[in-house]
C-alpha cells in the first residue's frame, strides 16, 4: 500500500523549517523508520539543505542522509527506508531525478515496496502526475514534464486563492489552472493552500493540516 505525506510548503509563517508539519511527519513514520534518504535536489546548495533538514528530523528523533552523499544515488533509493524530498525549483529537481536515473525506481519502491514518500513543494510537484502546475521557473529543462506518478493528478503548492479586494492585474491561480483544464488530457490538480497537507494511503487520500485545498477538475 503506498503512503504518500504531501506538503504544501516546509516553512510556515511565524514557525522554524517543518515545525508546523513535525506531528503529522512523526505519525506518519512512527518507530517503523529509522533513517530517512534526503533529496535536496531542487536547491543549489545541497550540503546546507540537508544539514537543515537532518536538523529538522534529528528532533524528531530520525537519523537523515542526503542522497548526494552517497557514491550511487540508485543504491541509495534502493536501501532507502523511507524518502523525503524538498522543495525549492521543481524543474531543477525532475532534471536531476531523471539524470541520476532513479525516478521509475522511486515509484517502484512507493508504489510496490511499501516505502513512505514524503515531499514537500517541488518535492510534492514531483510526486504527481506531472510538473504542469507548478509555479516554479524553468532555469533547467528535464527531459519530460512527467513525473513519479505516485498519484493520478497534479497538485498546485502554495495555492493561493482570489483576493477580490486587490488591485493586480496579473492572472491569478485559478485562471492558470482553467488554461491547463483547457486540454483534453489534463487531470485534476489539487490546490493546496499553505499549511495544508495530503495523507494518501493505499487509494485513500484525506486532508490534513487546518487551511485545506481546492480541486480543480476539468
Amino acid at each position: 500500500m503506498r503512503r504518500l505525506l504531501l506538503i504544501s510548503n516546509s516553512t510556515l509563517h511565524g514557525s522554524g523549517y517543518l515545525d508546523h508539519c513535525k506531528e503529522q511527519i512523526k505519525s506518519f513514520l512512527s518507530c517503523s523508520v529509522q533513517k530517512v534518504l534526503f533529496v535536496p535536489y531542487a536547491l543549489h546548495d545541497r550540503d546546507a539543505y540537508t544539514k537543515l533538514a537532518r536538523t529538522a528530523f534529528n528532533e524528531m528523533g530520525y537519523d537523515l542522509d542526503g542522497i548526494h552523499e552517497h557514491k550511487s544515488a540508485v543504491e541509495a533509493v534502493n536501501a532507502a527506508q523511507a524518502i523525503f524530498i524538498g522543495g525549492g525549483n521543481t524543474f531543477r529537481l525532475l532534471k536531476t531525478l531523471y539524470d541520476e536515473k532513479i525516478v521509475d525506481l522511486i515509484r517502484e519502491r512507493v508504489t510496490n515496496e511499501n516505502v513512505p514518500y514524503i515531499g514537500s513543494s517541488a518535492g510534492t510537484n514531483v510526486a504527481t502526475h506531472s510538473i504542469n502546475t507548478t509555479n516554479d521557473m524553468p532555469i533547467v529543462h528535464p527531459p519530460t514534464f512527467d513525473a513519479i506518478g505516485l498519484v493520478p493528478f497534479n497538485i498546485n503548492p502554495h495555492y493561493l486563492d482570489p483576493d477580490p479586494n486587490s488591485k493586480h492585474m496579473g492572472e491569478t491561480r485559478e485562471a492558470r489552472i482553467k488554461q491547463y483544464h483547457e486540454y483534453e488530457t489534463s487531470p485534476p490538480v489539487l490546490g493546496l493552500r499553505e499549511g495544508c497537507i495530503l495523507l494518501v494511503e493505499g487509494d485513500k487520500a484525506t486532508l490534513k493540516g487546518k487551511t485545506g485545498a481546492r480541486l480543480f477538475v476539468r
